[in-house]
């Protein structure tokens, strides 16, 4: 294995690079080597054997320095994580040494044009019985896409929903890359048209019907985790940032850090990050103890995340000013990044939902206005 600590160091010197022109090939196969690529995995198929809140850290550290880096850390440890719960003895066999390795690059492809936050509407098909099927579909914006070995595929069957894991050397894959999009430029994001793929039946990961119920919300849980703390890291980077030029730019003899206004705007983005990290550590916290409550906390700790993302991000652009619109700024890079996390792996509004449907289950009767 190699230093993470030498990968992070990279990121801090190239992320801009990266953004631009894509994570290089070269960096994937660093990450890979550096074990992070099957950190929370078994160490019998080559992962770190690293329970949730070591996850969570290791995507903070990645997050403060490049989100396309930690987004290749996203991918490749939810597919693993969905392998392993929902896997055969024989798949995992097969699939886990190859993604915690990385001599399989893996991609999620569930979104498409009329599915995104909701995947009721993919219509993607798998078709045949047997050992062999078909399927066929156009899936959007798939991180990491671009240079995938394997995606997780979610589409239909006759029996129900169903999600299978398709090579992309197979005849029938088109892979269109995707550039310039607001966030995650560096992702070696694609769109990806499967036209009559032939996928062995078995690579189907569980039974049909619960192909989107429970294998691909497997992967969207583990992904909203190390989402969560990759925009915490994001956060804490541009309140750095933001404090940093605050204490050594001067506007004729004062220090911006001597305005009221500005460190109002560093005060709120404390606070909003001590929340994030408190959301974010409860979520560690059950799941490692295996609560059922883990899951809505995940959720919960992905929503604050995301928003102090955005909005520290944001503010740390406006104490910048210039300097954080500037083509190299992080606080600039950050900002835009942030936005995607409040879209993906469930948007902010859906999450809202949920959690107001917990507050509403668990709600109790007052007693001098507090809570029994």
């Amino acid at each position: 294995m190699t230093d993470l600590g030498a990968l992070l160091l990279a990121a801090e010197t190239d992320a801009a690079a990266w953004d631009r022109a894509g994570l290089p090939g070269e960096v994937i196969m660093t990450a890979a080597a550096s074990g992070l690529l099957g950190l929370d995995r078994p160490g019998r198929f080559g992962g770190g054997d690293a329970d949730a809140l070591e996850l969570g850290r290791t995507a903070a550290r990645l997050g403060a320095v490049c989100t396309s880096l930690r987004s290749l850390f996203t991918v490749q440890t939810m597919v693993a994580a969905t392998v392993d719960r929902w896997g055969t003895p024989a798949q995992r066999e097969t699939w886990l040494p190859a993604l915690t390795a990385g001599d399989a690059i893996a991609g999620l492809a569930a979104t498409e044009l009329g599915a995104g936050s909701d995947l009721s509407g993919v219509r993607t098909t798998f078709t045949g019985d047997g050992e062999l099927l078909r399927v066929s579909g156009r899936k959007l914006w798939v991180t990491f896409g671009a240079v995938a070995d394997v995606l997780l595929v979610l589409g239909n069957a006759p029996d129900g929903p169903v999600a299978a894991l398709v090579r992309t050397d197979q005849p029938g894959v088109t892979v269109e890359p995707v550039a310039d999009q607001l966030g995650l430029r560096g992702a070696r994001v694609a769109h990806i048209d499967l036209a009559d793929v032939a996928v062995p039946a078995d690579h189907l990961l569980a039974r049909p019907g619960f192909g989107r119920s429970h294998v691909i919300g497997t992967a969207l849980d583990h992904g909203r985790f190390t989402i969560a703390w990759g925009c915490l890291g994001m956060a804490e980077a541009c309140l750095a940032d933001a404090s940093a030029h605050a204490r050594e730019r001067t506007q004729g003899a004062t220090r911006l850090a001597d305005h009221q206004a500005v460190r109002a705007m560093l005060g709120r983005s404390w606070v909003d990050i001590e929340g994030a990290r408190a959301l974010c550590e409860r979520a560690a916290d059950q799941r490692r103890t295996r609560e059922p409550a883990a899951l809505l906390s995940t959720i919960a700790a992905k929503y604050a995340a995301a928003a102090a993302a955005a909005t520290v991000s944001e503010r740390t652009v406006q104490i910048l000013g210039a300097a954080g619109c500037a083509p190299d700024a992080r606080a600039g890079r950050f900002f835009r990044d942030a936005k995607i996390m409040q879209i993906i792996e469930g948007a902010r509004e859906i999450a809202e939902q949920d959690i107001g449907e917990f507050v509403l289950r668990r709600a109790e009767p007052l007693t001098n206005g507090l809570p029994r």
